[in-house]
């Protein structure tokens, strides 16, 4: 009987298994570092607003506090967005003729809030809490990054599952003493590793619950 497949037969079914599984792979791949690329995290991708508020000269330059805009953040699950009238408590005689300014001047004088573009967005079915945040010692640029050193506003971290499970099995790692939550640059007077878990026995944190889902999913 005359042989139905070419000897090579089976080395070319190899090669295309072969070829199968390393496309297979590269799309894998592919797929993992678009999921984790700027163009989807947002990380380092700066987001205009409607005025050019610059953190850097605020915060980094004039030592404004955090909570001076952001006034709700100790007591409840939101930082909270400044209303126009906080921005007016300087600037109806600082820089008041400004173009610049001109939208916030619209905007007392129509009485609407500033559009502005919310560049840390959870979804829906994630539950976060500022204030229980702040009470347990973790610093605004843990999750923000260096505000005071941002003249446009960009995510400094992906904010991903894996990456607040990396906080929640090991804050030792990452908290700091209460008065200094709001402190940029701020470095442990002493190592970490042994200033951490005095922290959270201070604080009462109890580190097994911090990985049950109802913690964040509720």
């Amino acid at each position: 009987m005359s042989q139905l497949f070419h000897p090579w037969s089976n080395v070319l079914v190899r090669l295309a298994l072969l070829a199968l599984l390393v496309l297979a792979g590269g799309l894998a791949t592919l797929a993992y570092l678009l999921i984790r690329s700027p163009a989807m995290t947002g990380v380092g991708v700066a987001q205009p607003q409607p005025i050019p508020y610059s953190h850097r000269q605020h915060v980094g330059g004039l030592g404004l506090d955090c909570r001076y805009c952001h006034t709700a953040v100790e007591q409840s699950n939101t930082a909270s967005i400044p209303p126009t009238a906080t921005c007016m408590g300087c600037h109806a005689q600082v820089a008041k003729d400004a173009p610049v300014l001109e939208p916030v001047r619209i905007s007392r004088q129509e009485k609407q809030p500033l559009e502005w573009i919310r560049v840390h967005d959870l979804p829906d079915y994630v539950y976060f809490n500022h204030a229980i945040h702040i009470r347990q010692g973790v610093g605004c640029e843990t999750c923000h990054g260096r505000i005071d050193q941002m003249s446009v506003v960009a995510k400094a971290q992906t904010l991903h599952m894996e990456w607040c499970l990396d906080c929640h099995r090991a804050p030792e790692r990452y908290i700091r003493p209460r008065d200094a939550v709001f402190t940029m640059g701020w470095e442990p007077p002493i190592d970490q590793a042994t200033l951490g878990p005095r922290l959270v026995a201070e604080y009462g944190i109890y580190v097994e619950q911090l990985s049950d889902c109802s913690v964040c999913h509720r």
